[in-house]
């Protein structure tokens, strides 16, 4: 096997397994359990069978239209505007129906670090598996002759390049989606502690600007990160979203919140322990002993 059969099928093993040891690793150092994990996951898929039919037949028609109306940077960067307020207020607004409805009895710092982490590690486990199945399909069609499966000169050039591009790109270019996924996961864990603290923060201390502030947060994030990409390539992009992703680690610290103690069950009134005193012989002994007392 050569260096970039190596590095594709990496780039796609790491997609599925760094947000599961990540899962592991923090249901055994947290307070949760792979339910709220399991719960972070669905709540990511719940927002996407909204979020995506959104974007498909409503803004990227719109958008498609828009470099005709607004060309140039203004135009870019309005498009990546709208595309990340999209995505933060349909996933945001998913995260907060997380915490009002089944994770209202669980609204602790360590819930949302592990909800984050399968809303982001799910993400990236599904990312990962449609890159794996597209290895799959370069490596049964890298040695096979294209002109028996296209009839069009221009559709067989195309599928080509394509081809060949895939297999000569550089093997660090390869592993860029596993990198991608691997500074996702903090932003998202940082967007589920935000929203958090609309449930978390006392009365009038303007609770559910903390939503606006996530979503806010979430349309920077994926603002910025297709912007640059769009401008200047997936290089200066990926160390963007690294040095998001630092800023997104000093966010879940610096919005940590003690634990609560966990509760001991209180015993039923028949099964207390009763105190009984007894009846100690008044001999001079027992006395004596009990003198200084």
């Amino acid at each position: 096997m050569d260096l970039p059969s190596i590095t594709h099928f990496l780039n796609a093993l790491l997609m599925i397994a760094l947000p599961i040891l990540l899962g592991i690793y923090l249901v055994n150092r947290l307070n949760g359990g792979w339910r709220v994990w399991g719960i972070g996951a669905c709540i990511f898929i719940i927002s996407q069978v909204f979020h995506i039919p959104f974007n498909q037949f409503l803004l990227n028609p719109f958008l498609n239209k828009l470099p005709q109306i607004i060309p140039g940077i203004k135009g870019l960067l309005l498009i990546a505007i709208l595309l990340g307020l999209s995505a933060g207020i349909f996933e945001e607004t998913a995260r907060y129906l997380m915490f009002s409805w089944w994770l209202k009895d669980k609204r602790t710092w360590g819930v949302g670090i592990l909800a984050g982490a399968g809303h982001g590690g799910i993400e990236a486990i599904l990312l990962g598996i449609l890159v794996l199945l597209g290895y799959f399909n370069m490596v049964a069609y890298r040695n096979v002759d294209l002109s028996r499966f296209y009839s069009s000169l221009n559709q067989l050039q195309i599928a080509t390049q394509q081809l060949q591009g895939y297999w000569d790109a550089p093997w660090y270019a390869n592993l860029m989606g596993a990198v991608e996924r691997m500074f996702t996961i903090p932003f998202h864990i940082a967007a589920s502690v935000l929203v958090l603290q609309v449930f978390t923060r006392r009365h009038g201390q303007q609770r559910i600007a903390w939503l606006g502030l996530a979503i806010l947060y979430h349309a920077f994030v994926d603002a910025s990160a297709y912007f640059v990409f769009r401008q200047w390539g997936v290089y200066p992009s990926e160390a963007l979203l690294g040095i998001l992703a630092v800023v997104a680690v000093i966010i879940i610290f610096v919005l940590r919140q003690p634990e609560p103690p966990p509760l001991v069950p209180e015993l039923p009134a028949s099964e207390k322990p009763v105190f009984t005193p007894t009846s100690i012989e008044e001999t001079s002994e027992n006395l004596d002993n009990t003198r200084y007392q």
